[in-house]
């Protein structure tokens, strides 16, 4: 992978060198009319000369469809070169931040980036940068020819051109501060509206689609709002910067008739250079919008930058392996936002190849403790060992490697049953995973589909039911045969009969000898745990088996007479 992944390669400069040389061919014309016009003032026409200037033309026509053709093509292969090249990096970058920056509401920003801003960054090197460096080519060539015919003349054009300064910085001020602005509105607003569609369907349930509407329009409101303010400040600099540019037409009028009507300049001179600083005005206003747009675009890169600076995971990648798979917290604390603690001085051990459940109130900090093991987040103090061996320096990928995660919310990619399970093991069999399937009790329901195990799931598993999902997740936790498994209230959110097939294949995921920690919400599925721990604000309240922690009549025992007076 690239050190810069931005750095441009030949074919862009090469690109942009002969978009120069397009744009001085372009003004080199103008020398040609120069000579055609003072040939039909003088009255000096002759075939021959008529056809040398007419072959120069046709000569500078053919090099610049040949150059621009070649420039063209080789300004977007080159620009679509790197935003290839940025691509691939930022892929390999975004494995190697730290899983909980996926945690923390980043998912749809890094999507945006990686999508919208790339394009945008590719938008700048195939498109306007080249129409920049053109433009500005053409522009100086028309400064030189007037100057040619005329040296106050070119050097009045030139200043003309010297009023874009003052006012390029005004331009890049209102596009820093409302341009930016707007860009960050506009991310909100395309959130707000994909909530509110993706919703719908919830919000009219309870009556508050209305009110979720509001919600929408305001965001809406305020694109409005900063978009205007972008245009009320960019519309009147650009105003003033037309006519300043503009005022070179009269300027150039009055001071060339000075030496026209002295005979120092003859007229075919004057008229030229009399009407070039209209088309001048017009090329100027172009390169000013291109710098705008580029300006604009600058956001995107800027967004594309601050992704290539995010910190990395500093981890070891070295392989981790250990004799035994007891997980042990020391002292641990944690919190998602600062003075908001989530765990306080936990401490406490899963014994090797046992079944520990954890219990709780909603809150408590059941599931922190899980994505703790599995380094999707890193503990603010105290340190977590697995076989005994410090995991704090440890890259989440190894870590991971060792452990098999059972979610309440499964994701599956858009793609075949067979192959989302094959997920879990890439080089497993299809015998392996149909084995796996089978404990995972959804062998069945598989094989009665048309397409059997080569069934679409559609996008995020959206072609099958809460309870199919979460045994093709379980089938995966079997195939992949970590010696660590991690269960989240698996049967949450479950019918009766989908519960009872989850329970089943979680029993039969539970004969290997594996190191388990389960969270589940009724107290009845865990009761035969080696092992249970009570949560409560963020501590471990209680510790111990089921019949243990009746005996102490602390806040377990509440719990489980409440359950059972709930099942009565």
């Amino acid at each position: 992978m690239c050190e810069n992944p931005m750095r441009k390669n030949r074919k862009f400069y090469i690109g942009m060198i002969l978009n120069v040389v397009e744009g001085m061919l372009s003004g080199f014309n103008f020398f040609l009319l120069y000579e055609v016009m003072k040939m039909l003032w003088i009255g000096n026409v002759n075939l021959s000369s008529l056809l040398r200037l007419t072959l120069l033309l046709g000569v500078i026509f053919v090099l610049r469809i040949i150059v621009y053709g070649i420039g063209y093509t080789e300004s977007q292969i080159g620009g679509a070169a790197v935003s290839n090249q940025l691509r691939l990096f930022l892929g390999d970058k975004i494995k190697k931040i730290p899983l909980s920056r996926f945690t923390q509401g980043q998912t749809g920003q890094y999507i945006n980036i990686i999508t919208s801003d790339v394009n945008n960054y590719e938008k700048i090197l195939t498109h306007t940068v080249g129409d920049l460096v053109k433009h500005i080519a053409f522009c100086v060539m028309m400064i030189l020819f007037v100057g040619y015919i005329w040296l106050p003349g070119g050097i009045i054009l030139a200043c003309v051109e010297l009023i874009l300064i003052p006012f390029l910085w005004l331009t890049f001020r209102v596009v820093k501060k409302y341009g930016t602005e707007k860009n960050k509105v506009s991310a909100e607003t395309v959130s707000s509206i994909v909530e509110y569609v993706t919703g719908i369907q919830t919000f009219r349930a309870y009556g508050v689609g209305g009110t979720k509407n509001k919600t929408v329009t305001s965001d809406m409101k305020r694109l409005s709002d900063v978009s205007y303010d972008y245009e009320k400040h960019g519309i009147p600099t650009n105003a003033l910067q037309c006519i300043f540019l503009w005022l070179g037409l009269p300027i150039m009028v009055v001071a060339a008739s000075v030496p026209m009507l002295s005979g120092k300049l003859d007229p075919v001179a004057y008229l030229l250079i009399c009407m070039l600083p209209m088309l001048l005005a017009k090329l100027s206003d172009s390169i000013s919008r291109a710098l705008m747009s580029y300006k604009n675009l600058k956001i995107s890169k800027d967004k594309i930058v601050d992704i290539i600076n995010e910190p990395e995971e500093q981890g070891s990648m070295e392989v981790f392996s250990t004799n035994t798979h007891e997980i042990e917290f020391n002292n641990v604390a944690f919190s998602y936002v600062a003075d908001e603690p989530v765990l306080q001085h936990t401490s406490f051990v899963v014994p090797n190849q046992k079944l520990t459940a954890i219990v709780g109130d909603s809150g408590s900090g059941k599931s922190t403790i899980l994505n703790l093991i599995a380094k999707y987040y890193e503990p603010n103090s105290g340190t977590i060992s697995i076989g005994g061996k410090l995991i704090n320096h440890i890259a989440a990928e190894r870590v991971l490697e060792q452990i098999s995660m059972v979610d309440q919310d499964v994701f599956l990619f858009d793609d075949t049953i067979r192959e989302n399970i094959r997920h879990a093991r890439p080089d497993a069999t299809d015998e392996e995973i149909e084995v796996a399937c089978k404990e995972a009790n959804c062998d069945t329901f598989i094989r009665k589909m048309e397409k059997g195990y080569d069934t679409p799931t559609g996008e995020n598993g959206n072609l099958l039911s809460g309870g199919e999902r979460q045994r093709l997740s379980i089938a995966r936790a079997i195939l992949k045969n970590s010696p660590i498994l991690l269960l989240d209230e698996a049967t949450a959110s479950l019918d009766i009969e989908n519960e009872l097939a989850v329970k089943e294949a979680i029993a039969n995921l539970l004969k290997a000898k594996k190191t388990v920690v389960m969270i589940a919400h009724t107290l009845s599925i865990v009761k035969n745990a080696d092992q249970i721990l009570v949560v409560s604000g963020g501590k471990i309240a209680e510790t111990g088996t089921h019949d243990e922690l009746l005996v102490k009549g602390g806040k377990y025992a509440a719990m489980w007479e409440a359950e059972q007076k709930i099942s009565k």
